[in-house]
């Protein structure tokens, strides 16, 4: 999270926020034991990349992208402009397990 990210809620079994990313930055390799990622593009231009199978999903303003559980995936702002999104992560407890790249 940066400085920019904003929190609209977070209970113990739900978090709601605004992410910001800049061109070019990206989200770690990563996946979640418990809650399902619910994104919705703001602003920008993201892409949402996702392992076995690679795949990958281009979101504009308005369009939406689901990550199941256990799924590994990242957040890409390909763009030359920021992007942002607005994330819904739930039903369960919240983790963020990093992949490690060089596994990759």
């Amino acid at each position: 999270m940066n400085d920019r990210d904003e929190v609209i809620l977070e209970t113990e079994n739900v978090r709601v926020r605004i992410l910001v990313l800049e061109s070019g930055q990206a989200t770690a390799w990563h996946f979640h034991t418990e809650v399902t990622d619910r994104m919705l593009c703001l602003e920008g231009w993201v892409a949402v990349e996702f392992l076995d199978p690679q795949e990958s999903v281009d979101l504009n303003p308005g369009d939406r992208c689901e990550v199941t559980v256990k799924r590994v995936h990242r957040v890409v702002n390909r763009a030359s402009e920021t992007a942002k999104y607005l994330l819904v992560q739930g039903v369960g407890r919240y983790d963020f397990n990093v992949v490690d790249e060089i596994a990759l």
